[in-house]
């Protein structure tokens, strides 16, 4: 007895199996995020004042660009996932689930680039605190 369908025999396909690289890439991340998000939250905490100045020197030093942008990188990416999830499950119309699914992922990458821009910006301009 098999649980393929006849239309599956006969033309040899199974499943896409993307589903498992989706859900091992979606763990990830969420493992990357634990000690990004516990990294992020302790610097912002001992952040002396969240002023203009001082939380732009923050981002320009040391290695704090690159923990950033392996954040919002990660971020982005998790988000990205989860979000196709929910569409995928909930939007039943296969014109409206396209447009969102794509909507999703150009907003995705929007945000990233720009916080990337951002930080990027910052860490290499040269500015005068005063």
């Amino acid at each position: 007895m098999s649980l393929r369908s006849p239309l599956g025999k006969v033309l040899g396909r199974g499943s896409a199996k993307q589903g498992v690289s989706h859900w091992w890439v979606q763990r990830v991340t969420a493992i990357a995020l634990i000690p990004l998000t516990l990294w992020f939250a302790y610097q912002l905490m001992h952040l002396p004042t969240a002023n203009y100045d001082e939380v732009r020197a923050w981002v320009a030093s040391g290695l704090n660009p690159v923990w950033l942008l392996l954040f919002i990188g990660a971020v982005a990416w998790h988000s990205a996932l989860g979000v196709q999830v929910v569409i995928e499950d909930y939007i039943p119309k296969k014109g409206a689930k396209v447009l969102a699914l794509l909507a999703s992922t150009f907003l995705h990458i929007v945000v990233a680039v720009a916080g990337s821009f951002a930080v990027l910006r910052i860490a290499f301009t040269t500015f005068s605190a005063g």
